[in-house]
């Protein structure tokens, strides 16, 4: 039986970068879930009998809104409803399940590499037919909607046990438990030389993976211990938990210390890697050498054709423009296209749905190609394992070829987390304030070349994007951008990316702390961020 269920609009169901994310309390509030999902349903358009993709990843109170959202489905008119064994389905997944099984969209479940547990952060993410993040224009019409709305429609039987595989009815809706990581393994196999990387394996390299106790556990040990071989054991925090075992699933130099401290030792493994919440993130290491997820983004354009499914080549590359312009350097050298997009994976979707580019990378560790619409934390890693496999190099002269080849970009990403909102606003607009005036300024040996706040046109759709990151480009290619993020749940956070490009290969052994320096106390005089924030040095640096 299908229940109509009166209810008032909140007024913060606004989606952000990477969908609606509040504290799990938050979300547990009485019809707070259920009024964002109606009101997804209500907007997004979908056939009659469609299909919805549904998963997440495994984190605190997925569980009940993966059967909450089941439940609205089948009361909503959807034909079938696909979702991850165990609710169960990292994000790149599920963005290949929708492109497969030709759904009109999907619901995933996760805030991604925030941290999770009964006090952690939680999130709902509408995936739309391409099996891409929602575009603005859809993401408005959700919040539009869940302004005003006044019900909302549920089944009244159970949800079925999602630990078990194969299909059931509810309503009259299919609901099919599936195996998160088969779909998703067939399609690794058309893109890569699995073969070749196990006989790479068999012959003693060496990995380890770091999965977090989150989504990509599963999906690690059927890939690198069955697929390819590798010992047990080879996968580390293999078991998603629904508080990430206590950690933070962000795979960056603070919460994957314990594995890049065992790959800078000299008895280390040869390769390293770790994954984060959803699955869409990666942290690439070899021994002695954190590769940043710039540079790998370069690294993966410049050396893709080495795997089978890129062995034509590739159309371009798209990066986000607080992305260092490492990946830059190689599209001009190799003759490809190259796009600079606004933060978010959303932005990259027109673009691969175009074929105007095949590569696409941000600097917050996430990289991808046209294979799903999403980043993709497994697919960078077994991108490495066969550039590594073909080439027969380690990681390090793999990186230190690239930096002779094409230049070594130094980069950082420094991120003030839960600062005062007011003080971020303020200095946000201090700084767009005084944009017109800044060129020409001289800081020590720095002089500002340009100055703007970066806006974005659309080359596929034509859409406007304003109001994007502000960017202080000084003479010689330094560049400074500031930008608040959109995946917080509390507060602000400032992020301060930093970059300087170095040609001269005699340079390139300096550490990123040395290079760096200068633009580093520029950055906080131009931004003011110590006498805005209170804050004398950033919370994490990658």
């Amino acid at each position: 039986m299908i229940e109509t269920v009166a209810t008032t609009p909140f007024d913060d169901q606004k989606p952000g970068t990477s969908g609606l994310r509040k504290k799990v309390p938050h979300f547990q509030q009485p019809n707070y879930a259920q009024n964002f999902i109606q009101s997804i349903f209500d907007a997004v358009e979908r056939p009659e009998e469609a299909v919805l993709v549904i998963g997440g990843d495994g984190r605190f109170f997925n569980r009940e809104v993966i059967q909450l959202a089941i439940r609205m489905a089948a009361a909503n008119g959807y034909g079938r409803v696909v979702v991850g064994q165990n609710g169960i389905l990292s994000t790149p997944a599920a963005s290949n399940l929708i492109r497969t099984r030709k759904a009109s969209g999907g619901i995933v479940l996760s805030a991604s590499h925030n941290p999770g547990g009964p006090k952690g952060d939680f999130g709902i993410k509408y995936n739309i037919a391409n099996g891409g993040p929602a575009p603005e224009g859809v993401t408005e019409a959700i919040y539009r909607r869940s302004k005003e709305l006044s019900a909302y429609r549920i089944s009244q039987a159970a949800a079925p046990d999602l630990s078990v595989l194969g299909e059931s009815r509810i309503e009259g809706m299919v609901v099919e438990v599936i195996d998160p990581v088969a779909d998703y393994l067939a399609l690794m196999e058309t893109l890569f030389d699995l073969d070749r990387i196990k006989a790479h394996l068999a012959a003693g390299f060496t990995m380890r993976f770091d999965a977090m106790h989150a989504v990509t556990g599963p999906y690690a040990k059927a890939i690198f211990e069955g697929r390819l071989g590798a010992p047990a054991g080879t996968v580390i925090n293999g078991t998603p938990l629904e508080d990430f075992g206590g950690g933070h699933p962000d795979p960056n130099a603070v919460y994957a210390a314990e594995l890049i401290s065992e790959l800078m030792q000299a008895d280390g493994p040869d390769f390293g890697a770790a994954s984060d919440g959803d699955g869409d993130r990666n942290l690439i290491v070899g021994r002695g050498v954190v590769v940043s997820p710039s540079d790998s983004l370069a690294i993966i354009a410049a050396n893709a054709h080495l795997a089978p499914g890129y062995a034509g080549g590739i159309a371009g590359i798209a990066r986000s423009m607080p992305t260092s312009q490492a990946a830059d350097r190689v599209a001009a050298k190799r003759g490809l296209a190259m796009f600079e997009t606004p933060t978010g994976w959303k932005f990259f979707g027109n673009l691969l749905d175009a074929g105007k580019v095949t590569i696409c990378g941000e600097e917050s560790s996430g990289t991808g190609s046209d294979h799903v619409r999403e980043k993709d934390g497994v697919w960078a890693v077994l991108m490495w394992l066969n550039i590594l496999a073909v080439r027969g190099e380690s990681v390090r002269e793999i990186v230190e070829s690239h930096w002779r080849e094409f230049g070594r970009t130094y980069y950082q990403r420094h991120d003030y987390e839960e600062i005062d909102k007011r003080a971020a606003d303020g200095l946000m607009a201090s700084l767009r304030d005084r944009l017109a005036s800044m060129a020409g300024q001289r800081f020590g040996t720095l002089v500002v070349s340009e100055a703007d706040d970066f806006s974005y046109k659309d080359p596929v759709d034509g859409s406007i994007s304003t109001s994007q990151g502000v960017r202080i480009v000084f003479s010689g290619g330094s560049r400074v951008v500031f930008r608040l993020s959109g995946t917080g749940t509390k507060g602000a956070t400032l992020r301060v990316y930093l970059e300087v490009f170095e040609s001269n290969p005699e340079r390139h052994a300096r550490a990123p702390e040395e290079a760096l320096a200068e633009l580093i106390a520029t950055a906080d005089v131009i931004g003011e961020i110590s006498r805005r924030t209170g804050r004398a040095a950033p919370d994490v640096i990658t």
